[in-house]
C-alpha cells in the first residue's frame, strides 16, 4: 500500500474515534451532548455511541477475516486460471466481483460491530439504492454486458481485437471496463456497454498476404516451378512466424505494367505484421535468384496521326 493511502487510513481512523466519542473533542460540554445527540439519531446506534478498545479489536479481527477469506479465493481463482485464457478471463471477472463483495461484507460486519442497526441502514440504503440505481443504469448495463462479454465467449484476455479501428491486445476485462493495449503500449479503457461492432482477429488463424507484380514476358511455368520448389524452404527457416508452407495462389490480376501474383501464409494474428513482410523480402529474394523481373510502372505514348 502507498504511503499516502496509509496516511489517509489512519486519518480517517482517527475522525471516525473522534466523532464517535464527543467527549475527548475540546469543545463545550454542551456541543459534545449535542453531537452525542446526532450520532446516535443519524447512526441508529443501539445504547451507548462510545466506542472501547474492544469494539476497535473486534473490527481488526473482522476485517482481517474477511481480507484472508477474499485472498485465499482469489488464489485459487487465479491457480486455475493458469490453465487456458478464458479461465483467466472468467477468473478476473470473478475476482472483481469478490473483491466488492468482500468491501460490502466487511462494511456492513463493522458497523455491526460498532454497535450499529444495519437492519434500518439496509432499509434506508435499500430506499437510496432505488433512487441512485435509476441514474446508474449504465453501470448495471455495463456490468450485465462484461458478464454475456464472458460466457458467450466474444473475446478473452490475450485476444486481439479491432474496435473503433483501435487494434489491440484485451489486456485485463473487468466487471465495468475492457482494457485493449496498442503495439505502442498505448492503453484503451472502454466500458463494456460501449463495446460494439468489434472483430476478434485471435478467433481463428490469420493470413499475411503478399502481392507482387512480375513482368508481361515471365514465363508463369517457370516462375510455378520455382515458386513450388522454394516455398516448402521459406517455412523450414520460419516456424516461428508461419503455421504452414506459404501458398501460392496464382495470378490475382492483369496490371498496366504487369502480372500480379498472390502468396499467403497461414500465421498467428500477433505474428501477422512480421509475417508478411518477412514474406515480401522472401519473394523478393527469390525473384531476384531466378531472374524474374518486378516491373516498374511504364506508360506507353502512342503518337498517332
Amino acid at each position: 500500500m502507498k504511503l499516502k493511502n496509509i496516511v489517509f487510513t489512519l486519518i480517517a481512523v482517527i475522525l471516525a474515534v473522534l466523532l464517535f466519542n464527543p467527549g475527548l473533542l475540546p469543545f463545550s460540554q454542551e456541543t459534545k451532548w449535542s453531537m452525542k445527540e446526532l450520532i446516535t439519531d443519524n447512526f441508529l446506534l443501539e445504547g451507548s455511541a462510545k466506542i472501547t478498545l474492544a469494539h476497535v479489536l473486534t473490527l481488526i479481527l473482522a476485517l482481517c477475516v474477511v481480507w484472508i477469506i477474499y485472498s485465499i479465493l482469489k488464489f485459487i481463482l487465479q491457480f486455475r486460471a493458469s490453465k487456458s485464457a478464458h479461465d483467466q478471463t472468467v477468473a478476473t471477472l470473478l475476482t472483481g466481483l469478490i473483491r466488492y463483495l468482500a468491501v460490502i461484507i466487511a462494511f456492513i460486519w463493522g458497523l455491526s460491530i460498532l454497535g450499529v442497526n444495519t437492519t434500518a441502514v439496509l432499509a434506508g440504503a435499500g430506499i437510496i439504492g432505488l433512487i441512485i440505481g435509476f441514474g446508474a443504469q449504465s453501470l448495471i448495463e455495463d456490468i450485465i454486458t462484461g458478464l454475456f462479454i464472458i460466457f458467450e465467449g466474444q473475446y478473452k484476455i490475450g485476444d486481439i481485437i479491432i474496435l473503433d479501428d483501435f487494434r489491440g491486445v484485451v489486456r485485463s476485462i473487468g466487471v465495468r471496463t475492457t482494457t485493449i493495449e496498442d503495439v505502442g503500449g498505448n492503453l484503451k479503457i472502454v466500458n463494456n456497454s460501449d463495446i460494439r461492432n468489434l472483430q476478434n482477429r485471435s478467433a481463428k488463424k490469420s493470413v499475411a498476404v503478399c502481392n507482387v507484380a512480375v513482368a508481361y514476358d515471365t514465363d508463369l511455368r517457370k516462375l510455378e516451378k520455382v515458386v513450388s520448389e522454394a516455398l516448402p524452404k521459406m517455412y523450414k527457416g520460419n516456424e516461428d512466424l508461419y503455421l504452414s508452407a506459404p501458398r501460392y495462389l496464382g495470378v490475382e490480376e492483369l496490371g498496366d505494367s504487369g502480372i500480379n501474383v498472390k502468396f499467403v501464409a497461414d500465421v498467428k494474428e500477433e505474428k501477422i505484421f512480421d509475417a508478411q513482410r518477412k514474406l515480401r523480402r522472401d519473394v523478393k529474394i527469390l525473384f531476384d535468384e531466378a531472374g524474374i523481373t518486378i516491373p516498374f510502372p511504364q506508360v506507353v505514348i502512342h503518337n498517332g496521326k
